[in-house]
């Protein structure tokens, strides 16, 4: 760029700031809220500072700045009509998700806890709360008493609430 194009930083910002008022009104208009006008202002401001390299002395300032500041509000627009207004988070909360690795460690605890079960008794809890067998079924793939079954089962459900250490109401809820 030549000297003769270009503005120094102090005219330039003189000759910006002298259009504040005109583009407030024209943000207003365009908006129709002093608080989104005043924030439209100030981003056509700082975009028309980062450009200012691009204006070409002895043209016309405030088209330019009007210009930006159009550009400024049709971006916003652009940008709000794919947000959603969630003021008390109701659809924040209910994109949440919640974080796995909760739910990995308390799937390892039991897989350890499981293997540390003596193999009749995994057997069991396994044929009964996994597979979803009855006792009855259970018992005969098993090869013993239906009573055999049940016992191996609840010694296995007390046996792991003890190694996961868990208390006995919150196991008892459980299907395994």
């Amino acid at each position: 760029m030549t000297a003769e194009t270009a503005l120094s930083s102090a005219d330039f910002k003189r000759e910006m700031l002298a259009q504040l008022p005109a583009l407030r009104a024209f943000a207003v208009s365009l908006c129709g809220r002093a608080d989104l006008a005043d924030d439209l202002v100030q981003d056509t401001i700082l975009n028309a500072w980062k450009a200012r390299a691009s204006f070409i002395a002895g043209t016309n300032m405030r088209a330019w700045l009007f210009r930006i500041l159009r550009n400024c509000f049709y971006s916003l627009l652009r940008k709000s009509s794919r947000e959603v207004q969630d003021e008390d988070e109701k659809l924040a909360g209910q994109l949440s998700v919640a974080p796995s690795q909760h739910a990995s460690i308390a799937m390892n605890e039991f897989r350890h806890a499981l293997d540390a079960l003596p193999s009749d008794q995994r057997e069991a809890i396994v044929l009964v709360g996994a597979s979803g067998f009855s006792y009855e079924e259970a018992a005969e793939i098993c090869g013993c008493a239906t009573g055999t079954l049940k016992s191996r089962v609840h010694r296995a459900r007390a046996r792991l609430r003890e190694l996961m250490a868990l208390p006995e109401d919150e196991a008892a809820g459980s299907s395994v």
